[in-house]
């Protein structure tokens, strides 16, 4: 059964004051899921009111006692991993060993972060006197204001909330309206650790209009957003305004570089698979494959039948690699994207139409020979549609791959040790895996450069954000 999902606020789970709520949607059915809680603006106060209240009382909990209570949040999740999933794909439409491998992924990344609490060290400075100390001290930036995108409903959720409580701080989660249940569960598991009132609060609503409250709020210290490019430099510079701390996820458009000596077989099956992952709405999936002349037709003739094998369908099904798009905005985007480029003189070798009339399916697309000047070659697609196109040699990749304003992720295939260390050399982005997909672990750092955004939210970097760096100089009397 799909709940009807509740705000949390001050360690209780409610309803929206006056009892707003909205539709959540199956994307593969069309059909009605269950609601969620819209937070009014009193919601927000009071959620506001118990970060403060949460903040005091968690920056005294020591980073031992934050750490246990992090690995038992953990051992929850992954209790729960099963009927969590379902949730998940009900409402996203992934198929549900993703949604499963996204939840106990989500674990991993508390358990992670947990030790993390626990040395987050500060130092000792030599001083130039005699009965001088100089230290430097981590403290707890302050009450934090996370937004997440639908996309990856728990992944997406679990790296700021960890974060945050690992460093000390409190947190209130403004979760995807589309995709509320799933993020909904994995704060309950959070809250059944033993998480302090007030510690952990989480809210829906018309984001546009919850951010514009939280961002300037004198409450808030901290925002962390994952979503597109420009919605995101909007909050960076209201966030700017009020001199508020920022990690920023953007947007991206990945190369996928393909060299002539490359393992084409292995190229070909990583890079598809990673393209239909969650039907290619990921920000780091690949999406203009550069493909060296001389294997470049083998590349396409075998990039394009795996595309065309793939089994769309509902996420339920086990049989499913690829399930719908999550929202009806989607199949429009796809539509609009697919038409533009072939109005412009691409080739279209798989896919390119909805399917059916019910849910949002849509077939895996592969475009060939699409000039620059096609939206698609310059606009993120955030779908499963593939852009192949030859290059001839190593300046001409590193050209178009630095081409466009976005820096998230990037991925070379080559079999030379010098190709690889020049490409990932060359390549401006902040993320590059090279004949292999290694991206987004716990432990190494994500995030981007240029249009893409900036900070990390993987690895020993993330926790930073969340924490202020204080100097105490102290002389003895």
């Amino acid at each position: 059964m799909y709940p009807d999902v509740q705000l949390l606020i001050d360690g209780a789970w409610t309803g929206a004051e006056g009892g707003r709520s909205l539709e959540v949607v199956n994307p593969a059915s069309g059909e009605v899921n269950g609601t969620v809680a819209h937070a009014s603006r009193a919601d927000l106060d009071r959620a506001l009111e118990a970060a403060e209240k949460g903040f005091k009382a968690w920056r005294k909990v020591s980073a031992y006692d934050r750490s246990k209570l992090m690995r038992r949040a953990a051992d929850l999740l992954r209790d729960r991993a099963d009927g969590i999933a379902r949730l998940m794909t009900l409402e996203q439409g992934k198929p549900l060993a993703e949604a499963k491998g996204e939840t106990l992924a989500g674990a991993d990344v508390i358990d992670w972060f947990a030790e993390e609490s626990r040395r987050a060290y500060g130092r000792v400075i030599p001083a130039r006197a005699e009965g001088i100390y100089q230290l430097v001290v981590k403290e707890p930036v302050g009450p934090v204001a996370a937004f997440t995108p639908w996309n990856f409903p728990i992944n997406q959720v679990v790296r700021k909330l960890s974060a945050a409580l690992a460093a000390g701080c409190s947190i209130i989660v403004k979760a995807p309206e589309e995709t509320p249940a799933s993020p909904a569960e994995l704060i309950r598991c959070f809250v059944d650790a033993g998480v302090p009132a007030g510690v952990v609060n989480l809210v829906y609503g018309v984001p546009a209009e919850i951010s514009e409250y939280l961002i300037p709020h004198p409450v808030i210290r901290k925002i962390s957003f994952t979503g597109s490019t420009a919605v995101g430099k909007q909050l960076a510079a209201l966030a700017g305004a009020h001199m508020k701390r920022v990690t920023m996820e953007l947007g991206g458009h990945a190369p996928a570089i393909v060299f002539d000596d490359a393992d084409v077989e292995t190229a070909v099956k990583i890079l598809s698979a990673n393209k239909l992952r969650n039907a290619g709405q990921v920000c780091i999936s690949p999406t203009r494959f550069l493909v060296q002349e001389g294997v470049y037709a083998q590349f396409v003739d075998g990039f394009t039948a795996r595309l065309k094998a793939a089994k769309v369908g509902d996420g339920l099904d086990a049989a499913t690699s690829m399930g719908p798009l999550a929202n009806p905005r989607r199949v429009a985007a796809m539509d609009a994207f697919i038409g533009d480029a072939v109005k412009h003189g691409a080739k279209l070798r798989a896919g390119g139409e909805r399917i059916g009339n019910k849910g949002n399916f849509y077939q895996p697309t592969v475009l060939t020979d699409v000039p620059m000047e096609a939206r698609i070659q310059n606009e993120e697609p955030f779908g499963p549609v593939a852009v192949i196109s030859p290059f001839k040699g190593f300046d001409d990749v590193v050209a178009e791959a630095n081409r466009l304003p976005f820096g998230l992720a990037s991925y070379a295939y080559t079999r030379s040790a010098k190709t690889a260390n020049a490409i990932a050399a060359a390549v401006e982005a902040g993320m590059m895996s090279i004949n292999h997909h290694g991206l987004a672990l716990p432990e190494v750092p994500f995030g981007g450069v240029k249009d893409s955004g900036y900070g990390s939210e993987g690895g020993s970097e993330a926790i930073e954000a969340y924490l202020n760096t204080k100097f105490v100089s102290q002389a003895g009397l």
